[in-house]
């Protein structure tokens, strides 16, 4: 947990690549008392949607620009990362840190030894492979070696009820005197959402361990497709409590050609909902570890 101060002060929040705001849709679904002072995308159409969603438009450049000063002048609290997975995912070169995309996260690793208030606690996601990599070594040495204590999970969304198994890596980091309410799996790498829920979980499960059985018990477990997946025809509806685009609320107009195509085909109108592309499944399949497509929130990873 954080320090008392933290708890009645908001946490002022820097969110790196930010993309359309995943991260801080989180903390607001989390209820978090946080405040995202600053948010950095290098991506004009990502910005776009940031800045519509949140009437924010993060800081638009090439993060390897930042100082320790720049950063110093947010004074922030937490340090959001999702940076780019392409030199660590199964279809990429798997470059690793000799990757370009890698060079601006490494730089922003760098910078932490040099700042003169570090942020008090840190979150990294990336895909899975990531935690094998140079840069991951680098990760952990530089936290290390600046006071931080780990904690790093492997977590697929059916562990949450969510139908869609997309295991990704999770650092959460917290800096001395900060600590983990359960300091037993500090440098471990859990496969368990456990010890988030304040479960008593001491055991790291590997890859491996996870049988069949196990994920179809998981599958069974999770929310219908049909609670994450709706089609329907608003263009404008937003959620009056955060302000954010309602994205599960779809136009079905892209439907209706197919709709015509595939009559007598077998295919009745709520099947064509979930529909993914033939050409979409021939060129990435051998790479979707998906039963279907669905957005997960990262909320109970932030206690």
């Amino acid at each position: 947990m954080a320090e008392s101060s933290q708890k009645q002060e908001s946490w002022r929040v820097l969110e790196f690549y930010s993309g359309i705001g995943g991260m801080r849709y989180s903390l607001m679904k989390a209820s978090v008392n946080a405040e995202v002072v600053e948010a950095f995308d290098i991506n004009d159409k990502a910005n776009d949607v940031y800045q519509h969603n949140f009437g924010h438009r993060p800081y638009q450049g090439n993060i390897q620009s930042l100082t320790a000063a720049d950063l110093d002048r947010y004074r922030a609290n937490a340090w959001l990362l999702s940076p780019p997975c392409q030199p660590y995912t199964r279809q990429g070169l798997q470059k690793d840190s000799s990757d370009a995309r890698a060079f601006s996260f490494l730089k922003i690793l760098e910078l932490i030894p040099h700042t003169s208030q570090p942020p008090s606690m840190l979150f990294v996601e990336n895909v899975v492979g990531f935690e094998t990599s140079d840069t991951h070594t680098k990760l952990i040495e530089i936290l290390e070696k600046t006071n931080f204590v780990i904690q790093e999970f492997i977590l697929s969304p059916l562990q949450f009820g969510v139908p869609y198994s997309r295991p990704r890596y999770f650092c959460l980091a917290k800096r001395k005197p900060c600590s983990f309410q359960n300091q037993l799996l500090n440098n471990r790498l859990l496969w368990s959402p456990s010890p988030l829920f304040g479960h008593d979980d001491n055991t790291v499960a590997n890859e491996h361990d996870q049988s069949q059985e196990s994920w179809d018990k998981l599958l069974q477990s999770c929310e219908p497709v049909q609670k994450f997946l709706e089609f329907k025809n608003h263009s404008n509806q937003t959620d009056t409590e955060s302000g954010f685009l309602d994205t599960t609320l779809v136009s079905t107009d892209a439907f209706g050609d197919l709709e015509k195509n595939d009559k007598g085909n077998g295919l009745d109108g709520s099947s064509l909902d979930y529909l993914v592309p033939l050409s979409l499944i021939e060129r990435w399949g051998n790479v979707m570890g998906i039963l279907d497509f669905i957005f997960l929130s990262l909320t109970a990873l932030i206690y």
